[in-house]
């Protein structure tokens, strides 16, 4: 009897991490709050939750909070349209690269804490300095920017700050969680390039050149102006994600202790 309840309650605290999640990635994509300036651009972190659900709680809940944003996705598209909305109305677009989220996330996460602890160190440090290489001089550019009016105050400092942050939870990670921090990088890193590789990927197949026009493209460019767009994009999403997934990860192993 014992067994069957802790069964049952395994499965509800799974449940309701994945309608928390799943309402925080819903929340995300209905504010401001999911867009957070890096360099010229801004980055989607409407994914993280996913991340952090297969991570803490395992594949089958990090594809559930990929749904659920998904999911979201294409009733976003529907009811609040765009030029470019249309692509979304497909399934393989919005839905099937989120759910696949969770599953990447997780089994890189398992993968990686196989890795001997020389290799690891190496990666991790290298993937933090080439982090605070990129913030740094979009920090160096935006003061060339501002100063020519371009940019407000407001978002000079925040690329500051978050140079100043990365550096802080970079060196708080290492001590914290030594080379294990590399297993919780790579898998925000893998699961993030899940998100935008396979949406901008099933974008291509099934609508590139119609996408491309959409946006005032060339359609005969299809190919190269999607690849600049997932860089564009893909960049400073990996690096959002990698800092709020550590720092999730690192205030949660903390409470545990």
């Amino acid at each position: 009897m014992s067994n069957v309840f802790a069964k049952s309650s395994f499965n509800v605290r799974k449940m309701a991490i994945v309608g928390v999640l799943g309402a925080i990635s819903a929340v995300l994509g209905m504010t401001p709050i999911g867009f957070i300036p890096v360099g010229p651009t801004n980055a989607t972190i409407m994914h993280i939750p996913v991340i952090i659900g297969a991570i803490v709680e395992g594949p089958i809940v990090g594809m559930l909070v990929g749904l659920i944003f998904g999911v979201f996705s294409l009733i976003r598209a529907i009811t609040t349209p765009t030029v470019i909305s249309p692509v979304f109305y497909n399934p393989l677009v919005s839905i099937l690269p989120r759910v696949l989220i969770g599953l990447v996330s997780y089994y890189t996460f398992v993968a990686v804490r196989k890795m001997n602890k020389k290799t690891s160190v190496f990666i991790l440090i290298s993937i933090w300095t080439a982090v605070l290489a990129y913030l740094s001089f979009s920090f160096v550019k935006n003061i060339g920017v501002y100063s020519s009016g371009s940019i407000s105050l407001g978002r000079l400092i925040f690329s500051g700050a978050l140079v100043l942050f990365t550096l802080f939870i970079g060196v708080i990670s290492y001590k914290k969680l030594n080379y294990n921090a590399l297993d919780v990088m790579l898998s925000t890193i893998l699961g993030t390039l899940t998100n935008t590789v396979g949406v901008l990927g099933m974008i291509y197949v099934f609508y590139g050149r119609w996408f491309v026009e959409m946006m005032g493209g060339d359609p005969d460019l299809a190919g190269k102006v999607i690849l600049g767009v997932g860089i564009a994009n893909g960049i400073p999403e990996i690096i959002i994600a990698v800092i709020i997934v550590t720092s999730v990860i690192l205030g949660m192993r903390k409470q545990s202790k």
